[in-house]
């Protein structure tokens, strides 16, 4: 058995005459923390899409536990979809559901769990990402966005997920907030064993919850490596960007 619970290779994706993704190739072991940062529009968020299945990639090669999907039927897509939890950039909590029915709500519509059951559960899991019991009848509106998001990481890893995707966990958040996120992903992850993916700008954020950090540019990963070694390395691209620097070999049209 393969250590690597995703291998991306040589993975295409273009939009017309766009191309996204130049020839991927990626490799995540079981219970690893990856982050993928890039500038925007470098392809980060198309990545995670074609890891779930909901963009087809033009060419190449996904597995997961060693199992193709790109391509797949629907039975084996499925059957990835059950070990994967999400936290989307703005939250995306619905709107017509209370705080407690979108934490629960992988585990009713897809685990079929009873919905006196689900609020148990949906109350512990808030509990686990600092929540009071009081929230769990409100609707998203009445919360903050450092509670808002706590609720979506709720949702998250309500289902266990093997695989847990983060776009942009930290934006919008104050840099206090930020941390108890990123306190609150790693233990989440590591408290699941889960495989985590996430992608963002935020290098306080990479840095905290990183086993391995991957550069995305112009469609392809230009570096990977350790935090340790990213901030020692000499990659003009990495350097530019761990910095915030104008001025470099990553050119930004204004």
């Amino acid at each position: 058995m393969s250590e690597n619970k995703i291998e991306i290779k040589n993975l295409h994706k273009a939009f017309g005459k766009k191309v996204v993704l130049d020839g991927i190739d990626l490799e995540i072991k079981k219970g690893e923390s990856l982050v993928v940062i890039g500038g925007s529009g470098t392809g980060k968020s198309v990545l995670i899409k074609c890891i779930q299945g909901i963009l087809v990639p033009d060419s190449g090669s996904i597995k997961v536990d060693g199992q193709e999907i790109v391509n797949a039927n629907e039975e084996i897509r499925d059957a990835m979809h059950g070990k994967m939890g999400m936290l989307f950039q703005g939250g995306a909590l619905f709107d017509s559901l209370t705080v407690w029915e979108n934490v629960a709500f992988g585990l009713i519509e897809n685990k079929r769990m009873p919905r006196k059951e689900a609020k148990m559960e949906a109350v512990r899991l808030l509990r686990q990402v600092g929540l009071t019991p009081d929230v769990a009848d409100l609707s998203p509106s009445e919360l903050s966005g450092g509670m808002q998001k706590r609720v979506s990481l709720a949702r998250a890893i309500a289902t266990r997920p093997e695989i847990i995707f983060f776009d942009e966990p930290t934006t919008g958040l104050d840099p206090i907030m930020s941390d108890v996120i990123n306190d609150l992903i790693i233990e989440s992850a590591k408290g699941l064993g889960a495989t985590a993916l996430t992608i963002t700008h935020d290098m306080a954020s990479a840095r905290k919850i990183a086993d391995k950090i991957a550069m995305l540019y112009k469609g392809k990963i230009i570096w990977q490596g350790t935090v340790k070694e990213m901030d020692n390395t000499e990659n003009p691209y990495v350097r530019q960007f761990i910095n915030g620097c104008s001025q470099g070999p990553i050119k930004v049209e204004i």
